[in-house]
């Protein structure tokens, strides 16, 4: 599965997160598909969902739309709103599986409430999931400030159980293509998320609760 960063240059990650950079001024911002400098600048910390579903749609397919492509359609949906005082909110999980669905033909469910355990049987079921977890998840020798925030997307494990996963704020290949022991994973991990199946069934079943709109806020240096 490829490994993708929400910053259309990889290499600048590390100063964004860490030294203020500002990540409009990359030379590479147009292949993110954004109309605009500023569009990119406004948007790309916002972006770690749309990342996470990006990588699943190339890992399916081989292509995928652009990451602002992928915006524009989750947008469409609702799965992204503008407060009247210009802050973005999102991603809101329900509008976006409705998305998922729809747009990409992925089977999407909403888990507003998930354990350990079960996160790991649906990767044994087979289902790629974007946790919520702290931003500093790059750097897990350190302790987070909090839970949640920040969505990575968890592919599998190793047999000794521990978790692989793809950080769309990764500063370094290590950490955009990470493993962690599961109780370390659960120090950043808010207990939510969403379940992607690759090849969903044709048949409606039950899916689990998404009434309300859970969101995962970007913190200022995703």
């Amino acid at each position: 599965m490829p490994a993708l960063t929400q910053y259309a240059s990889p290499e600048l990650v590390f100063a964004i997160a860490y030294d203020n950079h500002d990540p409009g001024d990359d030379h590479a911002w147009s292949t993110s598909g954004a109309a605009s400098r500023d569009e990119y600048r406004r948007w790309c910390r916002h972006l770690c969902g749309i990342t996470c579903l990006r990588m699943a749609l190339l890992h399916r397919d081989g292509y995928a739309p652009s990451l602002f492509g992928l915006l524009d359609g989750a947008r469409h949906y609702g799965a992204y709103t503008e407060q009247d005082d210009g802050t973005i909110k999102g991603l809101i999980y329900a509008p976006f599986t409705e998305y998922a669905r729809a747009a990409h033909g992925l089977g999407a469910v909403v888990h507003p409430r998930l354990t350990m355990d079960e996160l790991t049987s649906l990767l044994d079921d087979g289902h790629l999931v974007m946790a919520s977890v702290h931003k500093t998840i790059r750097t897990p020798d350190q302790e987070p400030p909090s839970k949640g925030g920040h969505l990575v997307l968890v592919r599998g494990h190793t047999p000794d159980g521990d978790l692989i996963f793809n950080n769309p704020s990764g500063h370094t290949a290590q950490s955009r293509e990470a493993i962690l022991p599961t109780a370390r994973f659960a120090d950043f991990f808010a207990g939510r998320g969403v379940a992607l199946d690759l090849h969903p069934r044709t048949e409606t079943g039950p899916v689990a609760p998404a009434a309300e709109e859970h969101t995962a806020p970007v913190s200022p240096l995703t």
